[in-house]
Formats: C-alpha cells, structure tokens, sequence
C-alpha cells in the first residue's frame, strides 16, 4: 500500500526500553477533496529514511497496516492499529527528472530540404 501527500510534520526519533527501539514518526497531508493527516510510524533503521526529507515535499510512501491484540490488567482485550513505513520517495524529484516537453513552436523549420531529400520509407 502507499500514502501520498504533502509532509505536515516529521518528529524526532524516540528510543524505548533498555533493548533500544526506535520509532520517528510523520504526518502525511493527502492531496485530494477531503485532506487526510496521516501519521505514519517508521521503526529501528528506517527512521533515518527521513532524515532527508522536510515539511512541504511531496511525497510517496510504501506502507504496511499492522495490527496488534492487548489485554489489559482488568482482563479485558483491546486492538490497536498502526501505519508503519518502509519507504519514502521524493515525488517533486521525480517531476523534475522529466523536464519540460517543447512545444511545436520552439523549434525553427528546416531551410535546406529539396525534392531529392525526400524519403518514402513506411517507416
């Protein structure tokens, strides 16, 4: 699955536990007629996947819903879900790899062709 939107907001990395989990979490802002804020959560070594990324890129994420049963001291069973990442790719990088396509117009027409230059080859 992926999310793809604007970044809102990336947060620091935090560490729990003496066994030293990671998580870095980031909002994602989707770009469609009702906006969704999306966090999303990235564990252990893909928390440096964002270091180089900032608020207002443009951005695709590959994700993956995870999901996780807890019972509480009082016995009773909860459910949480998360959104955890596994990639991120910079799409306003993307746009500007393609470049500009020219229009007709900003091409000059050729001067030099004669009859002789003619080729009527089907392909």
């Amino acid at each position: 699955m992926e999310v793809q939107g604007k970044i809102k907001m990336i947060g620091d990395t935090q560490t729990f536990g003496s066994n030293g989990f990671r998580k870095r979490e980031v909002v994602v802002t989707t770009e469609e007629q009702y906006p969704q804020h999306i966090m999303v959560e990235f564990v252990q070594d893909k928390c440096d996947l964002l270091n180089n990324f900032s608020v207002g890129q443009p951005v695709k994420i590959g994700v993956n819903l995870r999901g996780r049963e807890w019972v509480n001291p009082q016995g009773e069973t909860k459910y949480f879900n998360s959104i955890q990442g596994w990639r991120i790719e910079n799409l306003a990088a993307q746009s500007q790899g393609s470049g500009p396509v020219p229009s007709a117009d900003q091409f000059e027409p050729a001067k030099d062709l004669n009859d002789e230059d003619y080729d009527d080859l089907p392909f």
